[in-house]
């Protein structure tokens, strides 16, 4: 940020030339630093991308750069132990606690260097804040506003408008007079340029030498104007992505705005398709076909199996104008190291954008690119299969199962005939191998498939429900055969009864195998967002309606589905909170409390349960042994008087030790009321 804030405000001068011979201008090193710091952190990312975690997301789950400013201060000041203005410390600390529903890729704090001075330890742990860099933020506040809205219309006198006509000049010199853009209609201006292409001399004194954030600031009503154009046939596609690319060489920071002015304009909706038809734009229907297919044999081949996903009948491939602008532009950018940069931003906005369009956006924009880099192939299929989990809630919910059928193993599996073993393994696979397999690519493991995808499906609030489900029916399908087993033995000798118990063993670690992975996919998926929809919404719905309960199951099927869901749940809290005293522990008790406070109503009868008794009697049972056992910095957080409730019930069930343990727990608060439960 700050040589953004240096370079960009800085006008350009004649580039100096280093000693690999590479030109080294103003424009290039901002350019470099502006395109890295976007690359790593994604905050210009158009608002559909900042609504992937759906109702509940708490403040701070859309990456803006004040969210992030914020949490590196916050994590500085944890690791040199400095103080921090109020406000950011209170608004770090929440936002810290939320970290996890980004994901984990955020920083790691900052450990002091051996041999750094004690002053650029203390500039380095100072806080900093947007305001600290005026040019930065004034760029960032009209580029928030640009995406937010559609561009409305800059008066002729603004300094925007001229430098947008400035740039408009530099990109389509060589057009005739009348057909030159002009930045506020989108028509033709009969006075921008002139109709001759000019000499080497006239083409530079074009090039406007201003400072690169005046550049930024006009380059948004630049590209509206362009595409404006070209949708009322004032520009042809081919003079579009010709003026784009000069403009990105000219400034190759620009490419950001571009990328982030298209896929924002994507999400509107209101730009006509355009017809990939060869003549106007580029055609992918070389290998349009074998893309579709081989996506859906990647799919199948993980169990997930979709009705359909080519296009019916004969019908051309389009896409919506402005993605076909920048698949356009992006395959004119040559593969070297030169052009990493512009990759580093163009490649997953790009991905991201066909996947959020409408089908086959996706196949169509990665045929294009598997013509242009052939040795891209697998890679860009095996990319591409991931945008179905987008758009289709169903293809997400095979994927979970295959992962559980892949990781426990099945005689009758969905995915490969190496599930059969079950284990991490079959889960995970060997990752992406395209050049092992002897026909092309080999198939992918659901898990590993899992992994690269759940950052990308936009709605997860339904997950919690679905691997609670999946978590249930396994331990309700290993009760089953356990108890099948138990009758075909009856009437038989003792040796082998005793076989019975090494297979209650098996079917015990199997049900914790399937709740740890549930945990580990949940809080993978969503963090502590989902886990406290789990425990706010999905528990208690599911103990209240009885979801999936089966009427008159047998004993041991009820039983060894509360085990599971009290594992599965303890699980979720001990990734998301922790087990022991921390930062997080003002959230844990909230959410602690309230499920607590769930369990003691319900014990006092206080409503109706849906589910079979034998079922909701194993789920507390368990869980608060395990809580006891494992997580006693729990009970510390719970309320007195709801600790109290939970021991008179579970004296009503014939469990005087585990209320009295679970009081004990509880502190010296909790003395009065082990001494009655002793009493009675």
């Amino acid at each position: 940020m700050p040589i953004c804030e240096v370079f960009g405000s800085i006008s350009p001068t004649v580039p100096q030339t280093s000693n690999t011979g590479e030109d080294i201008s103003v424009y290039m090193v901002f350019s470099c630093a502006f395109l890295l710091l976007l690359k790593l952190w994604k905050f210009y990312r158009p608002p559909h991308e900042h609504c992937m975690l759906g109702k509940g997301a708490p403040v701070g789950s859309e990456l803006t750069l004040e969210y992030l400013l914020l949490l590196r201060n916050n994590r500085l000041a944890s690791s040199f132990n400095t103080p921090v203005e109020n406000s950011a410390k209170e608004n770090g600390q929440y936002l810290g606690e939320r970290s996890s529903v980004i994901g984990s890729s955020l920083p790691q704090p900052l450990i002091p260097v051996k041999g750094q001075s004690p002053g650029a330890l203390s500039l380095i742990a100072q806080p900093v804040f947007i305001d600290s860099f005026p040019n930065f933020n004034a760029w960032y506040r009209q580029h928030k506003a640009c995406i937010a809205s559609t561009l409305s219309g800059i008066v002729r006198c603004n300094p925007l408008h001229q430098i947008a006509d400035k740039l408009l000049n530099m990109m389509y010199r060589k057009l005739s007079k009348g057909g030159t853009v002009s930045s506020t209609t989108g028509t033709s201006a009969s006075s921008s340029l002139s109709n001759s292409s000019g000499s080497v001399g006239e083409e530079a004194s074009l090039r406007p030498m201003l400072p690169a954030w005046d550049i930024l600031g006009a380059v948004p009503f630049v590209v509206d104007a362009v595409l404006t154009a070209c949708a009322h046939g004032r520009l042809s596609p081919r003079d579009l992505t010709t003026g784009l690319r000069d403009l990105v060489d000219f400034l190759p920071a620009s490419l950001a705005i571009i990328v982030s002015y298209f896929t924002a304009e994507v999400t509107r909706g209101v730009w006509k398709p355009a017809s990939m038809n060869g003549t106007d734009w580029p055609s992918p229907a070389a290998n349009l076909h074998n893309i579709e297919s081989q996506i859906k044999e990647v799919l199948a081949a993980t169990g997930v199996h979709i009705p359909s996903l080519t296009v019916g009948g004969n019908a051309p491939a389009t896409l919506p104008l402005p993605l076909a602008a920048l698949v356009s532009l992006t395959i004119t950018f040559k593969l070297d190291k030169s052009a990493e940069h512009l990759h580093g931003v163009a490649g997953p906005a790009l991905e991201s954008t066909a996947g959020g369009s409408p089908w086959p956006s996706t196949p169509i924009v990665a045929a294009l690119w598997a013509q242009k880099v052939r040795r891209w192939h697998d890679y860009i299929v095996f990319f591409s299969s991931r945008t179905v989990f987008k758009q289709d809630k169903h293809a997400v919910v095979q994927l979970l199962k295959s992962c559980f059928a892949a990781a426990l193993g099945s005689s009758n599996s969905l995915v490969s005939k190496l599930t059969v073993h079950g284990g991490v393994g079959a889960l995970l696979g060997h990752g992406f191998r395209s050049h092992l397999a002897p026909g092309g690519m080999s198939p992918v493991a659901p898990g590993f498939l899992y992994l690269r995808t759940y950052r990308a499906i936009y709605d997860i609030m339904f997950i919690p429900e679905e691997i609670l489900s999946l978590v249930v029916g396994v331990a309700r399908d290993l009760s089953t055969m356990e108890t099948d087993e138990h009758c075909g033995q009856t009437g038989k000798s003792a040796h082998r009864l005793k076989s019975r118990q090494l297979s209650l063993a098996v079917v015990m670690a199997k049900v914790k195998q399937a709740s740890t992975l549930g945990a580990s996919l949940l809080c993978v998926t969503g963090g502590s967002g989902l886990v406290q929809i789990l425990y706010q919404e999905t528990l208690p719905t599911w103990f209240l309606s009885g979801s999936g309960t089966k009427p008159k199951s047998e004993g041991s099927v009820s039983i060894l589905e509360g085990y599971a869901i009290a594992h599965f749940s303890i699980l979720c809290g001990a990734c998301a909170w922790g087990m022991n005293a921390s930062s997080l522990s003002t959230k844990r008790a909230q959410m602690i409390n309230y499920h607590m406070g769930f369990l003691a109503s319900a014990l006092q009868q206080k409503f109706s349960l849906g589910c079979e008794h034998a079922t909701w009697k194993a789920y507390v049972i368990g869980f608060l042994s395990m809580m006891i056992t494992c997580a006693p910095n729990w009970i510390s957080d719970v309320n007195l008087e709801t600790l109290r409730k939970l021991a008179i019930g579970l004296r009503w069930w014939h469990e005087p030790e585990l209320a009295l343990a679970l009081l004990e727990r509880g502190g010296c608060r909790a003395m009065s009321a082990a001494a009655e439960l002793v009493m009675s």
